[in-house]
């Protein structure tokens, strides 16, 4: 199996599926721009992110199951980094589409700051964990990967934590789906020799035969498209010029 086949297997039907319901007609006027644009970005962030893994040893691909290289990534990794966040954002819209069309709930007076603080101090302290990573060599691919995601997640709670959490439920639902698949198609793929973890670079641990840390990619990577989903749609009201807390 080819990187490109594990796309047309594994990542292209499903996305086709959630997709051909336009599932993002049910929760707002915008929303179909929104995930384009929030794949825009998640490619602009990946990008120069995944070179350096790879130029650090800290994954590396067969050349021979990969259609090109442009730097130091194959062709198909960019193309992931588009299909990811559409996969992701097709189907928390349908969750959202599900609940009726999308709208913007009350917040309860005085809770918003606690629910922003509390939030951005997890995120943060998993910033700090990820720096602390790096300074063994096991622990540079999670480390990676938590010093690039955690602070935008603690930034996007410390702006509307709230907001977030009055989806909580969709939210958490959006998020382990797609993680949970994700990684039962990266663990094949690693079995098929697509990709492969660096010993020295990783901890060693599994689940269920997927890398500790192709795990906690996956999961740090569906939060960064749901939580960016929710606040397009769904911003911080403002009232009287005034943002709700």
């Amino acid at each position: 199996m080819t990187y490109l086949q594990f796309h047309f297997y594994f990542i292209v039907p499903p996305l086709i599926l959630l997709a051909a319901g336009r599932p993002w007609r049910k929760v707002d006027g915008r929303a179909l721009r929104f995930l384009l644009l929030l794949a825009l970005i998640a490619f602009l962030y990946a990008t120069p992110w995944d070179n350096y893994l790879v130029w650090r040893g800290a994954w590396a691909y067969d050349p021979d199951r990969v259609a090109g290289v442009v730097g130091y990534v194959p062709m198909e990794e960019y193309l992931f980094f588009i299909l990811q966040p559409l996969l992701t954002g097709c189907w928390l819209y349908h969750l959202m589409g599900r609940e009726g069309r999308a709208h913007v709930k009350q917040a309860v007076p005085g809770f918003g700051n606690r629910v922003r603080i509390a939030g951005a101090l997890s995120y943060a302290t998993a910033a700090v964990a990820g720096a602390f990573c790096l300074t063994r060599p096991e622990g540079t691919y999670l480390g990676l990967i938590l010093v690039w995601a955690a602070p935008i997640l603690a930034a996007q709670w410390a702006y509307a934590g709230h907001r977030i959490f009055t989806y909580r439920r969709t939210a958490l639902l959006g998020v382990a789906i797609p993680t949970l698949y994700l990684s039962v198609a990266d663990a094949i793929a690693i079995r098929a020799g697509i990709w492969r973890i660096s010993d020295a670079h990783s901890f060693g641990l599994e689940l269920f035969g997927l890398p500790i840390e192709e795990a906690v990619f996956f999961l740090v990577t569906n939060i960064l498209v749901v939580q960016g989903l929710i606040l397009f749609i769904a911003p911080p009201a403002r009232v009287r010029g005034r943002v709700d807390a």
